[in-house]
This record gives structure tokens, C-alpha cells and sequence, in this order.
């Protein structure tokens, strides 16, 4: 039985300075070499996630921007992309006039962007900007109309709870969103994708294009419990929020002690 494991990044994978271990690189590198169909799913982008995993060199697609594209992982190149179409410039214009300021990710004259209005930041976006120095999707811009241009995938709004908490009741039934606090810093923040963006949804899609009938997957937070409502097993790290653990096939071990990659060295079928 050809199986698919796929594993949350930020708390999951990645232990608590943001990057893969040695021994983590090392197993699922040795594993996929001999035949085991793995994948990672996370929010962030192909460029970010690259940089925390970058002793991942095994060839395997990503799930990125939680869900909203399946990327490869050595070439770049994108396998799926699902985007807002006419509605994306509807929201974020909502979402300014209740002044939420978002990160906008779209493709700008077909190229993947990052777009923000730096007098608009709140403290923080400056700290997760500062992550992000030197990214060639970066793009600063200076009016809402700006901010507005491309083909639109992907809102990211870091604000005060009382002001996001509202935006994510009144979109949460039509889009994709997750409302939660951040892994590392405890800042709030809202991320709103296009409906057919979700981490569930991009792993049907990648289960199905793989030929894979079994799917195991493995989290920490409350944006996995949709990959974990369709999987066959799911695994939550001992770190992970008590209602995905509630939910889990089993509890292994945390983030920072490996705990996915010693689940795959000792359980995983590489394969047919």
C-alpha cells in the first residue's frame, strides 16, 4: 500500500530555534532516498520554508501557504496554485476599512510578491518582516491601491486580538482562515486564503496525484485538525494544542526531541 506522510512545519518538524536538526534532515533525507512519499505542509512560503529545512534536500513537493500551493521541492516550480480570482480586492479593502492592515501575497506581472505599506505596520509585522530581510518577493508600497495589484492568494494580518477576532467570525464560513496565536513570538494573527486553500484540501489533491491509498500525517496546532480529520493516522508532538492531541491517533514526542523523524525511522514504509 503506497502511503503519503505529511508533517506540519512551525512546532512540528521544526524545533523551537525554527530550523530541521541534523538527525531530522538525515532520516527523512535516508528515507525518502529509499522509497517513502513524504511531504511537509505549512503556512509559510517556498522560500521561508527553504531556509528552515535547508538540510531537506530529498526531492519531495511542498504544501505551502497553507495549502493555497504545492510547489516542487528542488525546482520551484509551482504544481498548483489556488487563488482569489475578483474577491481578493474585496476583502482586503474590508479589511482596511475595519484598519487591519494585511500583508498581501499575490503574483505581480506573474511574479510571486509579498506587498505591505511599511507607515501601516504594527509592531508585530515589523518583527516578522525583519525575518524576512532580503527576500526578493518583498515589495513595499504606499497606497491601497498598490497594495491591491497582482493575482491574489494569500492575507496575513498581525494585530490585536479584539480587532481580528471579529474579521475572522465574519469570513471563517466563506474562506479558508485560521485565527490563532503565533508559535514563537504570542502575537495574534489572522490568515485568510481562498476556500479551496486548505492543508486538507492540498493533500487530497497531492494524495491522489501521487497514487498513494494510506495517509499519515503529524501536527502541533489547531490549523492541522483538518489534515488530521481526513488521514488515516495522525500523530501530534507532546507539545501540541490539547484539542489536535484529543483528536490524534497517538502523542509522540515533542518538536524539540525529534519526535516525527524518530516515528518515521521506526514505523515508516518506504516503497511500494
Amino acid at each position: 500500500m503506497r502511503t503519503l506522510y505529511v508533517s506540519d512545519l512551525d512546532g512540528t518538524l521544526l524545533r523551537s530555534d525554527e530550523r530541521t536538526s541534523d538527525y531530522t534532515n538525515e532520516v527523512i533525507n535516508r528515507l525518502v532516498a529509499q522509497g517513502m512519499i513524504f511531504s511537509y505542509a505549512t503556512a509559510r512560503s517556498f522560500q521561508t520554508s527553504h531556509k528552515v529545512t535547508a538540510g531537506l534536500n530529498a526531492n519531495f513537493p511542498l504544501i505551502i501557504y497553507n495549502g493555497a500551493m504545492i510547489m516542487d521541492n528542488r525546482s520551484g516550480e509551482f504544481l498548483l496554485k489556488n487563488t482569489f480570482g475578483t474577491e481578493g480586492e474585496s476583502i482586503a479593502r474590508d479589511l482596511i476599512a475595519h484598519d487591519v492592515y494585511p500583508i498581501v501575497y499575490g503574483f505581480v506581472d506573474g511574479v510571486e510578491k509579498f506587498s505591505y505599506i511599511p507607515q501601516r505596520c504594527t509592531e508585530a509585522v515589523k518583527m516578522f518582516l525583519e525575518t524576512r530581510k532580503g527576500d526578493r518577493r518583498e515589495r513595499q508600497v504606499f497606497d491601497t491601491d498598490s497594495l491591491l495589484e497582482g493575482e491574489l492568494f494569500y492575507f496575513t494580518c498581525m494585530d490585536a486580538k479584539e480587532k481580528l477576532e471579529p474579521l475572522f467570525e465574519k469570513y471563517r464560513e466563506r474562506y479558508h482562515c485560521v485565527f490563532q496565536q503565533d508559535y514563537y513570538r504570542h502575537c495574534h494573527w489572522l490568515e485568510i486564503m481562498p476556500r479551496a486553500a486548505s492543508k486538507a484540501n492540498a493533500i487530497a489533491q497531492l494524495k491522489a496525484r501521487l497514487g498513494c491509498e494510506k495517509l499519515v500525517v503529524f501536527g502541533d496546532g489547531l490549523n492541522d485538525i483538518d489534515m488530521f480529520e481526513i488521514a488515516d493516522e495522525a500523530y501530534a508532538v507532546e507539545n501540541a494544542a490539547d484539542e489536535l492531541k484529543r483528536i490524534a491517533t497517538a502523542v509522540i514526542d515533542s518538536n524539540n526531541r525529534d519526535g516525527v523523524a524518530k516515528w518515521l525511522e521506526k514505523f515508516a514504509v518506504c516503497g511500494e
